[in-house]
């Protein structure tokens, strides 16, 4: 890995560099995607077939495009028991997590007879997308569901690609019935999206679409957005570690290695104040590599967005990490927890060289589903909130508006919003 030593320049060409990795760089492909979704609200069932005919080369149509009890159970035969074991105990683990996460109605009484509050109610359909393309990802399964589940929606549907066959991963079909998944059904892409957010004859209209997905699906969920609610549009996945003369080389390098086998735009940075330790990562991540079945996607992805940043002394170190803002932070300094005290910006915190970034993305329970490309200055990992909606709750009984209404009325005639002023003064003619 190229190492470079952080003066205020080398810093802004790095900061330009990662930038191009953001879904607003996705522009060329955004006319199809607009297509495909105009299609879809247009034509429904019949615009989603065809592409999942021309896409996937799948005949699917009404009568076969939601996964039956059958095919599920088929799907567990096709399992290996222990997987099925170390999904339940991830699931359990994600679950107990989220659960620490809902929050409760309340209501606030004066003695005036003001009653103010806030309801909390889940909302009715949530839409997953899980990618299943290349890979099945029965960890996304898990990660977006549980949350849903344990916010009380009543309605769980997925969209997943199914292949040639007609078929879907047997893992990714486990993951879901293990999670409570209502409804799967065999749609992948931009079509997928846009068939969740408008409906069709066959996939219902969902109330907020989460999950990942390439770049079709990312700009789909962005450019639906409006008509449902979305998570977020994520970027390629990211790690920065940040480190100190006390870790162990080899750890961080398989950490960063991690995250750089996900894919050719990933990026990898390390951020340290020892020149000792930046050379000794460098040489573990150029041994690692070279044993790694998927070196050449790691080695685009170091070449491209990989870096070993030395700054002057670790204060330095979490400025960057700050700016940065990266979706997985790990911190392995000599004090972790009083480092992570100065960090604002990070999607998820790992602390210490044995919580490793891969406990988040399978096991530990916090969500994987965490902002990228720096938003994590103003977004959240993926959560019970994201499945809830809430409503205010005003009451006032006549002596409590009797005492401010005029207040009220001195506010509506400054904006010019007469009736406004009227329907507080009919309520008291006989002391006006």
């Amino acid at each position: 890995m190229r190492i470079i030593k952080l003066d205020e320049t080398s810093k802004l060409d790095v900061m330009k560099n990662l930038i191009k990795r953001s879904p607003d760089n996705y522009g060329p492909y955004e006319n199809t995607v607009k297509e495909i979704i105009a299609n879809v609200k247009e034509n429904r069932d019949k615009a989603v077939f065809e592409y999942t005919k021309k896409f996937d080369k799948a005949d699917i149509n009404e009568s076969n495009v939601r996964v039956t009890d059958e095919e599920i159970k088929e799907a567990y035969e096709k399992v290996d028991d222990e997987l099925i074991r170390v999904i339940r105990r991830a699931l359990k683990n994600i679950r107990e997590y989220h659960s620490l996460q809902k929050r409760n109605s309340w209501i606030d009484t004066k003695s005036d007879g003001t009653i103010l509050g806030q309801k909390i109610s889940p909302i009715e359909y949530a839409g997953v997308y899980v990618p299943g393309g290349k890979a099945a990802y029965p960890s996304t399964v898990l990660m977006n569901v549980a949350p849903a589940e344990v916010a009380g929606v009543e309605h769980i549907i997925m969209c997943t690609p199914c292949n040639s066959e007609g078929k879907v991963y047997p893992t990714t079909l486990v993951a879901a019935k293990e999670a409570g998944v209502t409804e799967v059904y065999k749609v992948g892409g931009a079509q997928a999206i846009a068939a969740m957010a408008f409906g069709t004859q066959s996939i219902p209209k969902v109330d907020k679409i989460v999950g990942p997905g390439n770049i079709f699906v990312a700009l789909a969920k962005r450019l639906v957005y409006g008509h449902v609610s979305i998570d977020s549009v994520a970027g390629p996945s990211e790690i920065l570690v940040l480190a100190d003369e006390t870790a162990t080389p080899k750890f961080v390098a398989a950490d960063l290695l991690s995250q750089a086998e996900h894919d050719e735009l990933a990026s990898a940075i390390l951020v340290t104040d020892s020149m000792k330790l930046a050379e000794e990562v460098s040489m573990w991540t150029e041994k690692f590599t070279a044993e790694l079945e998927r070196k050449e996607i790691i080695q685009k992805s170091l070449d491209n967005f990989g870096y070993i940043l030395v700054t002057d002394n670790l204060e330095d170190g979490i400025d960057v990490v700050n700016e940065i803002a990266p979706e997985h932070l790990e911190i392995v300094t000599k004090n972790p927890y009083d480092t992570m005290t100065k960090v604002k910006n990070a999607g998820a915190m790992f602390l210490g060289e044995y919580s490793s970034e891969p406990l988040g993305d399978y096991f530990a329970g916090p969500n994987h589903v965490l902002p990228t490309n720096g938003t994590a200055r103003f977004f959240s990992p993926l959560g019970v909130d994201d499945f809830i909606k809430k409503s205010s709750i005003i009451s006032y009984s006549e002596p409590a508006l009797r005492n401010v209404y005029k207040d009220v009325m001195t506010f509506a005639k400054a904006e010019g919003l007469t009736a406004h002023a009227n329907s507080m003064r009919v309520r008291f003619e006989d002391v006006e």
